[in-house]
């Protein structure tokens, strides 16, 4: 026996055995997924028939899911809840079409997507979770940090008509922008007086909440990237490579109002980049400098004709106030 698990290729064999298996295990979990999406679609609309066949009447109109959920789960057991009800009836009011379900997505990823009212924030949400494969605690957050409103801000109605349409692509170093950026992950204690060094180090402890923030296509590079010009060093605080637009994104964290010196500091870092260190199929470097603050006629003149990579942006440790991104972005679409 120990002659022949020693044998390369008896271990190929188990190998290719449990690539089968897996293989199979997730067309068969993607297959019991879907039918339940379907199924829970096909609920909604005998629902929705019901109530609008005439069949019911206008006094029982609030007792039909009451009673459903009672009967349904004496006859057929857990599942039937009027909650699960109620969205089961929604996805079949917001998506008529069965075909414009995705098969990439569970229920439990419309049931959260359903709560979402506003129908351009939806539809922007199940987009990106279809293209970044979110889970559902990804979702949860992405929505909870109001990021579709985030994005949208600063955009004109036909670019936060498209974002709804197609979701966030990457296409340049405008695309990074979020106002703002949200780290509430970090979990600092509102009133605790953190350092930059603080922040760093709970980036680096929570780098993967930190990369589903920045989006998708980010590789860490490092922290604290020294650069060595003059017999000075200076340090990147943090440095990440972009595999979809093939160059390094530098990015510096500053506490309080962005200075114009910090404007020119990065400058330095990216054209070092640009001629140190980048390979000859690397693109252009981009700069990130995110700040508690920012004075935007400050920056403007500090970048005016400037022609670099660099991107000044506010974040914040607290949750954002949803009601008022969206109603800036209502104000955008209106006008």
């Amino acid at each position: 026996m120990i002659e022949l698990r020693n044998n390369i290729d008896y271990q190929q064999l188990i190998e290719k055995i449990g690539n089968t298996y897996q293989s199979a295990k997730s067309k068969i979990i993607s297959a019991v997924n879907t039918e339940i999406l379907y199924t829970y679609w096909q609920i909604g609309k005998n629902i929705i028939e019901f109530e609008q066949g005439g069949k019911l009447k206008a006094e029982y109109g609030k007792q039909l899911l009451d009673n459903l959920a009672k009967d349904l789960t004496l006859q057929y057991g857990r599942g039937f809840s009027r909650s699960n009800l109620n969205y089961m009836r929604l996805l079949y009011n917001k998506y008529p079409i069965c075909e414009t379900l995705s098969h990439k997505l569970t229920w439990s990823h419309y049931y959260e997507l359903l709560k979402v009212e506003d129908d351009l924030a939806r539809e922007f949400y199940e987009k990106q979770a279809i293209k970044e494969n979110w889970t559902i605690r990804e979702l949860r957050r992405q929505k909870k940090t109001a990021l579709f409103h985030r994005i949208a801000i600063g955009k004109d109605k036909e670019k936060i008509l498209e974002l709804s349409k197609k979701g966030q692509i990457i296409q340049t170093e405008e695309d990074f922008i979020k106002n703002p950026h949200v780290f509430e992950f970090m979990n600092f204690p509102e009133n605790y007086e953190y350092t930059e060094n603080d922040i760093e180090k709970a980036i680096i402890n929570n780098l993967q909440h930190f990369l589903l923030e920045l989006g998708k296509g980010f590789a860490f590079i490092g922290r604290q990237q020294r650069i060595t010009l003059n017999n000075r060093h200076y340090f990147v605080d943090l440095v990440f490579y972009h595999v979809k637009l093939k160059c390094y994104v530098l990015i510096d964290l500053k506490i309080g109002e962005v200075a114009h010196e910090h404007i020119g500091q990065m400058k330095l870092y990216l054209g070092y980049y640009e001629k140190e260190v980048n390979d000859i199929s690397d693109n252009e470097p981009i700069g990130l400098i995110l700040s508690e603050e920012k004075d935007d006629i400050m920056v403007e003149y500090a970048m005016l004709k400037d022609t670099s990579k660099l991107i000044v942006s506010k974040y914040q440790l607290y949750l954002p106030d949803l009601e008022q991104l969206k109603n800036k972005v209502r104000e955008i679409i209106e006008k």
